[in-house]
């Protein structure tokens, strides 16, 4: 069974594994500012998902990521189920989130109700990547 926790700092070493790029001091706001969950089963941790504001206003999924034993089961549709009604509780009414044009996830992501909603092209080094869509969906 799938439980999903705000991250502490008790967590800080297993949300720095899933944060290389980001420095200690954007992981330590994410976990005080309550942007970060843990995802565990049989109480252990699988899983991080993290979150932004975009524009200051609307939440914005950063990462969803599940260790791969515990993909395709039905986790990652549970866990953005949580999110989403976490938003929803806060009085957001939309959601988005983002995605390489190469990678699986638009899939998922339009499987639970996203839609695209545009995509921008990252060439600048050293952040060049394929191109980046956005998806969102209303609450």
């Amino acid at each position: 069974m799938l439980s999903i926790s705000y991250a502490t700092i008790d967590d800080f070493e297993y949300v720095s594994s899933y944060g290389a790029h980001l420095s200690k001091t954007e992981l330590e706001m994410k976990v005080r500012d309550k942007r970060c969950y843990i995802l565990r089963v049989d109480h252990k941790s699988v899983g991080i998902m993290r979150f932004n504001l975009i524009f200051d206003f609307i939440p914005f999924l950063t990462l969803l990521y599940l260790d791969e034993p515990y993909r395709k089961k039905g986790y990652g549709t549970e866990a953005m189920a949580h999110w989403e009604n976490e938003m929803r509780k806060l009085g957001h009414k939309m959601i988005m989130t983002s995605t390489q044009v190469d990678e699986d996830a638009q899939h998922f992501y339009r499987k639970i109700g996203y839609k695209d909603m545009g995509a921008i092209v990252m060439d600048i080094p050293p952040y060049e990547q394929p191109l980046e869509m956005f998806m969102g969906k209303a609450l």
